[in-house]
């Protein structure tokens, strides 16, 4: 039996090839994966096995003085997980983030996702993960809005034109047909040229972009709205706020960034769902309460609001329970649904290994050698 192991090498272009940008397709991905996340057929790292990750950061001060101080978004994390199923590999996202990469003509964050076969270790693929990280993320929030968002649902509002706010915008787009108008917010016209520009190539079914010049103008008269816009963790006073009194009746909210709600919307009257409740969890113990300080992700919240006696952990709603049929979606038109997006890195191995796949269908990527015979065995 040979002992030799090659992988597969992915670049950017490779993986655009390979069907990355395909949104459709990775919004059914995430569906299957959140099927799987509700039968148990996963493992993620941390104690309760849902953890985002190993986070490294660096000191405020550091004493060596060859070592990076901590700057905003500065951050190395492990991201591993296995997912059963169709899928059956295990894999790992590597990310490393600096907001300053801007100013070298960088994006913020440069990710990059090992593939390996479960039995043996052995390396699949190695890829470039910024366009498979964007994807999986805004396809999260279409599965949202297949069960959760109202299907008649035609003007989206967005706060925040980024990868983020685009990517979930394409994802809504892919599972409501009659969705052709988008309110966007952001804080550069550079922002939203881009944004118009990505639109109008990859959402054609978007006819009507308007720019507003605040979150309340993006959430009035939305149907559905995304909440994407960056801000720092612990700022909590400048995370974007949104208020009951904007919603209309029966709106679906993606949140997959920082944000915050007033008090109007912790009401129990306004349903609460989360991609993975462990998740949350899994953040409160590497950050105490009140977590939201720490981690801008709304899902802390709504834990927080349980440690307050607020809610009560069964008023959070889980999507996979209502991907696999066990719970019920979209109970009628007048509900507003707030959806918290985390980021789990299952969803990165369903998407990692959709595209290998793709690549190896199509000859895609470049093939590298480990060895022919381990010097050590």
């Amino acid at each position: 039996m040979s002992s030799k192991i090659e992988f597969r090498y992915l670049s950017e272009p490779d993986t655009i090839a390979a069907g990355v940008l395909d949104m459709p397709s990775c919004v059914a991905v995430m569906e299957e994966t959140f099927q799987l996340y509700a039968r148990g057929d996963y493992r993620m790292a941390g104690p309760n096995n849902d953890s985002h990750g190993a986070r490294m950061t660096f000191p405020e001060n550091p004493a060596i003085p060859t070592m990076p101080a901590h700057a905003d978004e500065r951050r190395f994390t492990a991201m591993p997980a296995y997912l059963g199923g169709s899928f059956g590999t295990t894999g790992m996202k590597w990310y490393g983030s600096n907001l300053e990469n801007r100013d070298k003509g960088l994006p913020r964050s440069i990710l990059m996702f090992m593939l390996n076969d479960t039995d043996t270790a052995a390396p699949l693929a190695l890829m470039s993960a910024n366009l498979l990280s964007a994807m999986r993320t805004g396809a999260v929030s279409g599965v949202g809005a297949k069960y959760f968002a109202r299907p008649d649902s035609k003007v989206a509002g967005v706060v925040g034109p980024g990868v983020m706010g685009r990517t979930t915008l394409a994802a809504m787009a892919a599972v409501l047909p009659e969705l052709d108008t988008v309110k966007v917010r952001g804080r550069s016209q550079a922002g939203i040229d881009e944004f118009r520009a990505w639109v109008g190539e990859w959402v054609p079914q978007i006819r009507d972009i308007q720019v507003v010049y605040s979150n309340e103008e993006a959430v009035r008269g939305s149907d559905v709205v995304a909440y994407c816009a960056t801000a720092k963790a612990g700022d909590v006073e400048n995370y974007p706020l949104l208020k009951r009194e904007w919603l209309r009746d029966g709106t679906f909210v993606a949140m997959p960034a920082p944000a915050n709600i007033d008090e109007e919307l912790e009401d129990l009257s306004v349903r609460k769902v989360v991609d993975s409740y462990g998740l949350y969890e899994a953040w409160a113990l590497d950050a105490p309460y009140p977590t939201h300080n720490f981690v801008g992700i709304i899902g802390c919240k709504f834990l927080d609001l349980v440690s307050e006696g607020k809610m009560r952990h069964w008023d959070i709603e889980e999507l996979g329970a209502v991907v696999e049929g066990s719970a019920d979606g979209r109970r009628s038109d007048d509900e507003i649904v707030l959806f918290s997006v985390g980021g789990l890195p299952i969803e990165d191995v369903a998407w990692g290994t959709t595209i290998y796949r793709n690549a190896v269908e199509r000859g895609i990527g470049t093939l590298l050698p480990l060895w022919d015979t381990p010097a050590l065995a």
